[in-house]
Parts: C-alpha cells; structure tokens; sequence
C-alpha cells in the first residue's frame, strides 16, 4: 500500500531552496546507509538547526530495506519533534535512474526523487524526466534532474570522465521537464578520488591541489535561469584530517582529494540550494573505527567503535553546517 511522505511527518524542498536562494545558503543533503549515519545527521542538523536532506541511493536503498527504510525515516522525524521541534527534513533519491525506481520511492514515503538522465541523449533524458516529474507533481514530491556527467564513482554510479553542463541546454531542460532543481557538472566528482594527481597542483608543502570549480559555467547557467535552484554532487572535501587517521590505523587511501571548503562557501551564496555530502561522512566513521581498532584490537562491541565514530560524524555535520554551507540557525527562518 502507497503512503504519503505526509503521513511521515517529511517535507518536500520547495520551501527549503526557496529560502536558501534567498538568504544565499546551501541546505545540506547527507547520504547515509545505517542507523548511526542516521543518528549522527538528524542530531547534528537538530543541534545547529539547519535544514536538511536525508539522502538514499539506490544501493543504500536495497542494503537496509525499503520497508524498513520507511520506519527509520519516520522514526527520524519523531526523533527530531523531540530535538528541534519545528525543524523537518526531506527524504531524498540519490540519482535514481528509472522511471520504476522514482515511482516505487514515491510510494515507499520519499518526499523528493532524482531522476538522472545524464546517461541518455538530451532528448531522452528530457522524456525520461518528465516522466518523473508528472508522477511526482501529482503526489506533491519534487523532482532534481541532472545535466552533464560528473566523473568517479558512487555507489552504482560509474562515470571515467567529467562533461560541463553545456548552459545553453538548461534552459530547454528545464521548460521542457518542470524539474524543480537542477544538478549540474561544474567540476565535483563523487568519490574520495575526485582528481588524479595529473589534474592537480602541489603547494609549496607538496599536498595536491584541485583544479578550480567552473564558476563561468555556473554564472551563466545562473543568467539563463534567474532564480532555479542548481545542485552540487560530489562536493565533499575529502577532509585531510580523516584521510591520515585511515592511513595511520592500517588504510591505504592514496592521492585521496576533494573539493576546498572555501569553493563550496562561495558556491552556497550563489544560486547553488543543495550540496551533496556523502565521502566525508564515510571517510569520518571509517577513520574513527579504523583508530578504535587499531587503539583496541581486541574491542568486539559494535557500540564502543559505531558510536564513537557516529560522535565523529555528528560533529563534522555540524561544522559543514556551520562553516561551509552556512545553513546553521535557518531551520527557524523556513519552519519556525
């Protein structure tokens, strides 16, 4: 039987991006796979009362069960009555890319789908798209579309090379589609990965500098569609301080690098609404763990490494909140 996002107690965006286009902020969408993940994103968005979106690929779908999905989501929202009581969340598709996976999300409680037809013609991706979009407006869900490819991997998501959006193609995409938010390729990557050492430079400490975000791209998009809220994907910053606490504690994360936290505050008080995060947070509990083991081998309790690494976890939510998207204490400006 279908049930209404509504009955969950969740929102869609619409309110969200409209007040963080307007007040030049980022809302944060958080991927998360386990009951820690979750714990860790609902009380550190509740502490800093930012606005937020639970994110769940179509991997993390299957790996905890889309009944039980739907009860970890509502559990949430009761949780978060008890924390910050006017705050509320979005549960979101992380590039779905079918029309059957975008309808059964729908009707499993999700309050905002991705459809990702960046795969397919232009064309196609618009049909697909659109697709979507009736069956979601229908039901009040938002949908995020995407142009362009960003390169690396996530989850089942592949791609060897990155393709700019091309912004003469958003405005079409967009009329054509009634998407309600964009994704675009301006140069993130998903992945810890997300430039080889090739793409980067070396400061004068020898550590690998990326190559800068496609600002141009995103103004002119911006011109083309005054006032459309635009999404970043693979905009973690692959934060050093965990990358040495794996490699410390027995990992082997090699020429690992991300997107610099000053690109990303810059690109929040643009027309940028939504920044996806989901290598950080796994970089941070992989860490944490890695050094619990290490520290304490023969520790056997999942409780003494899960939740310290959710703590960890918690408090890097809050200081991405706080310092980087500038969405900490906008949970009353939307809800309140």
């Amino acid at each position: 039987m279908a049930v209404s996002y509504k009955e969950l107690g969740l929102v869609n965006t619409k309110e969200m991006f409209k007040k963080a286009f307007e007040g030049k902020f980022a809302v944060p969408a958080y991927n998360f796979n386990n009951m820690e993940q979750l714990q860790a994103i609902v009380t550190g968005c509740a502490e800093s009362d930012s606005p937020f979106i639970l994110q769940v690929s179509s991997g993390a779908r299957k790996y905890a069960n889309q009944t039980l999905l739907r009860y970890m989501a509502q559990g949430a929202a009761e949780l978060l009555k008890e924390l910050n009581p006017h705050l509320r969340f979005a549960l979101h598709l992380d590039h779905g890319d079918t029309l059957e996976l975008c309808k059964s999300c729908i009707d499993t409680g999700f309050s905002s789908v991705m459809i990702d037809g960046s795969h397919h013609s232009f064309e196609k991706n618009i049909e697909l798209t659109r697709q979507v979009v009736e069956y979601a407006h229908e039901r009040d869900v938002t949908v995020e579309g995407e142009l362009g490819v960003l390169a690396g991997i996530e989850d089942d998501v592949v791609a060897a090379k990155s393709v700019y959006t091309q912004p003469d193609d958003v405005e079409k995409f967009v009329k054509e589609t009634g998407v309600d938010s964009l994704a675009i390729s301006i140069g993130t990557s998903h992945g810890a990965n997300k430039f080889t050492p090739a793409q980067c430079t070396r400061n004068a400490e020898g550590v690998l500098v990326p190559p800068p975000l496609r600002f141009d791209i995103l103004e002119e998009i911006e011109k083309r569609i005054p006032g459309f809220p635009i999404v970043l994907h693979g905009a973690s910053s692959v934060m050093p301080e965990y990358v040495t606490m794996i490699n410390s504690n027995g990992g082997a994360l090699k020429d690992a690098v991300g997107i610099p936290a000053e690109q990303l505050r810059k690109a929040a008080a643009s027309a940028v609404c939504k920044i996806n995060i989901d290598s950080d947070g796994r970089l941070a509990m992989t860490g944490v763990i890695r050094k619990v083991f290490a520290e304490k081998p023969a520790e056997f309790d999942p409780r003494k490494y899960l939740g310290p690494a959710r703590d960890a976890l918690k408090a890097m939510i809050i200081a991405k909140n706080t310092e980087v998207l500038g969405s900490a204490g906008k949970g009353k400006l939307i809800f309140g």
